[in-house]
């Protein structure tokens, strides 16, 4: 499985890379047209006399065109390159854009606000509750508490309640673990967002791609038709030039479903990026695929320490484990303690000789009491279920990413197997073929039919492995999105 590195290029090669197998058929097919037996002919010489004639005058004229270039050059040798009128570069490697998207993205920063809010709450349920404050008056004195050292003018009263040891800590624990949990949201919606700026960046090379290699072809095509000309005026059939042309046609009408297909998936990775439609992003040659892992067991083992929706059940779990502790400590009471201070008027209508109208001051002590034993049992068994479930739904994660994992990577590992058949093989043989075709189509061995049918495979192949390159690189996304590790 995935015996070697996995490289995926795109538009020019570098020098020394084979080019594209219909520029390397363009000079025998141009050597094609000395060779019929129209193109010896008193006419064509003159035609070749006429052409040569507005070649070596573009010639001149594309010389004077680089002096001056160069003229230009000399005389503002630091004169700034024009720039698209959008904050971000378009001509930048997937990572770039992600980054980009990873930054300005608006559901990232609204789930690191939860994060954020979560842990805002930890202070909140740990501290103690509000004390309270009571004050009691009369506001006529003859119907005031009367005591024997004088009447009750005002009763004050100070309270604080005091939750059982453990409760707040419990409390604190579980708002952090809910806070993990946030933090893991977090995590899978970079995934996500990763992911779908890299699929649509490989369909944008794709569709780039796919251009360059028909537009290449169109060179080839011009000369087959020139090819079928030649034979037309030498006493052949029409249908050929016809059909030449109709193949002309026929990729510029690929050429326009390419295009609307490029402009589309640009479209999209514009919104990912937070940047006006009018960002028109180009893909770069290299995609920067590295391989992919080789091990089945050790995906495993990154997705159980990286995977974010594993990473935010773990943490569900022990959320659950800890209300379930909180459930527990419901049995052991709450406790109340107080302070009360008594006003005491002294001033007239004691009652006792000997009263000395000291104010009133008591401390007061109070608790709960947890009697109510089946609404306690059933918030311990309610906990009990929560935890359960949370810890099945992290049995069912597991098993549908190690699923998902199995078919992601024989998809990948088919894909590498189908570019190394299309590069070693079937483009190569194609290429042979497209080139007997023509040594036959020269000889009149074959028709034209047969040379268009040849070349449109040749073609399609082409395209064939530009796509499946695209797709190797958006499975590779995806196994990188369901292990949750970037590798």
């Amino acid at each position: 499985m995935f015996a070697a590195p996995v490289m995926l290029t795109a538009e020019e090669p570098d020098e020394g890379v084979d080019e594209n197998p219909f520029g390397k058929l363009l000079k025998e097919v141009e050597d094609l047209e000395d060779e019929e037996l129209g193109v010896r002919s008193n006419e064509r010489r003159e035609e070749r006399s006429e052409d040569d004639k507005a070649d070596e005058s573009d010639s001149d004229t594309d010389s004077n065109d680089e002096n001056e270039a160069e003229a230009g050059s000399e005389s503002a040798p630091n004169s700034p390159l024009p720039t698209p009128n959008s904050q971000l570069a378009t001509g930048q490697p997937v990572e770039y854009f992600v980054q980009q998207a990873l930054a300005a993205h608006p559901s990232i920063r609204a789930a690191r606000q939860r994060v954020a809010a979560e842990l805002d709450r930890i202070p909140q349920v740990t501290a103690l509750p509000d004390p309270q404050f009571n004050n009691t008056f009369w506001p006529l004195h003859d119907n005031a508490l009367q005591t024997a050292g004088g009447r009750i003018a005002n009763q004050m009263s100070l309270q604080q309640g005091v939750p059982f040891p453990d409760k707040l800590r419990t409390k604190g624990a579980i708002v952090s673990r809910e806070a993990q949990m946030a933090q893991a949201e977090v995590e899978r919606i970079e995934r996500q967002i990763t992911e779908s700026v890299r699929l649509a960046y490989y369909e944008v090379w794709y569709a780039t791609r796919a251009i360059q290699i028909i537009e290449e072809t169109r060179d080839l095509v011009d000369d087959l038709t020139k090819v079928a000309e030649a034979r037309y005026r030498s006493g052949g059939t029409q249908q050929d030039v016809l059909r030449a042309q109709l193949e002309t046609d026929r990729l510029d009408d690929q050429l326009i479903q390419l295009q609307k297909q490029k402009e589309v998936s640009q479209a999209d990775l514009a919104a990912l990026l937070q940047q006006p439609t009018s960002l028109l992003a180009e893909a770069t040659e290299e995609l920067g695929v590295n391989d992919a892992p080789l091990q089945l067991d050790a995906l495993i083992a990154q997705a159980e320490q990286c995977n974010p929706s594993l990473r935010g059940l773990a943490a569900e779990i022990q959320r659950d484990r800890q209300k379930q502790r909180l459930a527990c400590l419901q049995q052991y009471p709450d406790f109340m303690v107080g302070l009360n201070w008594g006003i005491v008027s002294d001033g007239h209508d004691v009652i006792s000789p000997v009263a000395n109208g000291n104010d009133n001051l008591s401390i007061t002590f109070g608790t709960t009491l947890p009697i109510w034993r089946e609404k306690i049992n059933a918030g311990v068994r309610e906990a009990n279920r929560r935890t359960s479930s949370t810890t099945q739904r992290l049995e069912a994660e597991r098993d549908e990413i190690y699923g998902r994992l199995r078919r992601l990577l024989a998809q990948a590992d088919s894909l590498v197997e189908q570019t190394d058949i299309y590069e070693d093989r079937i483009i190569p043989r194609a290429e042979d073929t497209l080139k007997l075709a023509i040594a036959d189509y020269r000889g009149e061995r074959t028709d034209f039919f047969t040379l268009i049918e040849t070349y449109r495979e040749l073609l399609m192949f082409e395209i064939q492995l530009a796509r499946i390159n695209a797709t190797l690189a958006g499975t590779i996304a995806q196994i990188d999105r369901t292990v949750g590790c970037p590798f």
